[in-house]
């Protein structure tokens, strides 16, 4: 039986034109395998965390991790504005705000502790 799989990679980029002239981006992994990805592929996958490959290792994953809590948040607070939201119930409404408040708090913590 199938079943759905979420994960989470770092790897290091660079937009790249494949030879047919696609845009894309040349990936290299953790292991040093290289591939091309499609520019709309990747870009669904992955999040710009900039040049951090000087920081140690924790500080990476802690940048990572406020880009996409902020990637996240920022989805959450336009559905927040969107006719959808106000057709969910009141309890849910309340969740989602609690919810966008409680990612606002988490970003502004890793923002600190970055900056350590």
């Amino acid at each position: 039986m199938s079943q759905e799989y979420v994960g989470t990679k770092q790897v290091t980029a660079f937009p790249f034109q494949h030879q047919d002239g696609r845009e894309g981006y040349k990936v290299q992994y953790e292991n040093g395998y290289t591939s091309w990805s499609p520019k709309d592929v990747f870009e669904k996958a992955y999040i710009g965390i900039g040049q951090v490959k000087q920081l140690p290792p924790h500080v990476q994953r802690m940048i990572g991790e406020k880009a996409q809590n902020d990637d996240r948040l920022a989805k959450l607070t336009a559905f927040i504005k969107t006719p959808g939201f106000r057709e969910l119930s009141a309890k849910s409404q309340e969740l989602l705000t609690t919810q966008a408040g409680a990612m606002g708090e988490l970003s502004e913590i890793l923002a600190e502790r970055i900056a350590l």
